[in-house]
């Protein structure tokens, strides 16, 4: 079943009741010239089972301890977001599948040479995404960059994940003036950066319910990196939202402020359409495929991780 993803970006009330969320706006509670029935008729509640990611992206948002303990419980991912409504903060829950432990020490145990031919692996579908996505969005010859990417030898020593990027960014947005992917660069940087964050929590949230770490990564290291195994797994599944983002831009749209239409579009990144495996899945399904294989991988049930394909 596809999850749902709730944004909720003016103040309500969030509290739960038969494992119902329960949202109530504030200042329909409050106003006591209102009638009793329509104040009842503005209560909306969801089946916390449906929920996959919930954003909160306002200050003036009330949670009670019992939502989030049915979320997590539940295997939901909240984010937050800070005052310029980006998202800052992700929430998690720490056991998310029976055989947690186990499925701890499997990954812990995983040796060098394997991370290295994982991450091999998932350079090689990245630039394979990466080439098909251009070559459909902008009619780019790619040969150079699926020689790339069948030349990525294990932990790809040679880097060639970064010159493919450098020739992927350097075509994907012809109409924006020497556009490098750089976090605080110009806009659409502001678009790539909203849609990574949220699939990083879609990302991360399929890792917590394949029962690992999601802070182990296989390439990346950073200590003040809660997500690094998130991040390492997710790039394959980049040229998605890239592939969303020049939709986006090439809809003529302004995209120089994240606008609530603007965000709306994003937040269907989890039920993009995606192929895996020879069939079409929702992205957020594919993930938890490819999280499922990464730990049969750590297992040694198989070799490779199941990744997306354009």
């Amino acid at each position: 079943m596809i999850k749902k993803t709730l944004y909720f970006s003016s103040p309500v009330y969030l509290s739960t009741r038969n494992s119902q969320l329960i949202i109530k706006l504030p200042e329909v509670e409050r106003n006591d010239t209102l009638p009793k029935d329509f104040k009842q008729q503005s209560v909306i509640t969801k089946p916390i089972e449906d929920i996959g990611i919930i954003v909160l992206d306002n200050r003036q948002i009330t949670i009670t301890h019992g939502v989030l303990e049915k979320l997590l419980e539940n295997d939901v991912a909240l984010i937050t977001c800070d005052s310029r409504s980006l998202p800052v903060g992700l929430m998690l829950p720490l056991y998310g599948n029976t055989t947690q432990s186990e499925r701890f020490r499997d990954q812990i145990d995983a040796s060098l040479p394997l991370k290295k031919q994982l991450w091999q692996q998932t350079i090689q579908y990245k630039i394979k995404n990466q080439a098909a996505a251009l070559n459909q969005l902008r009619g780019e010859t790619v040969k150079n960059m699926l020689v790339w990417a069948n030349d990525v030898r294990s932990g790809d020593s040679d880097n060639l994940e970064a010159r493919a990027a450098a020739y992927y960014w350097k075509n994907l947005f012809p109409s924006v003036s020497d556009f490098t992917r750089d976090r605080e660069g110009v806009a659409p940087n502001n678009l790539l950066n909203y849609g990574y964050a949220i699939l990083r929590a879609v990302v991360a949230r399929g890792l917590v319910v394949s029962g690992m770490l999601p802070t182990l990564g296989i390439h990346h290291h950073n200590r003040y990196n809660a997500y690094c195994l998130a991040d390492d797994i997710m790039e394959p599944y980049r040229p998605f939202v890239d592939e969303l983002v020049v939709g986006i831009v090439d809809g003529g749209q302004d995209y120089t402020e994240i606008t609530k239409e603007l965000k709306a579009k994003l937040l269907t990144i989890p039920t993009l359409d995606v192929v895996i495996g020879g069939q079409r899945s929702p992205l957020m399904v594919a993930v938890s495929q490819t999280t499922a294989s990464l730990y049969k991988c750590f297992k040694g049930e198989v070799r490779r991780i199941s990744y997306p394909e354009k």
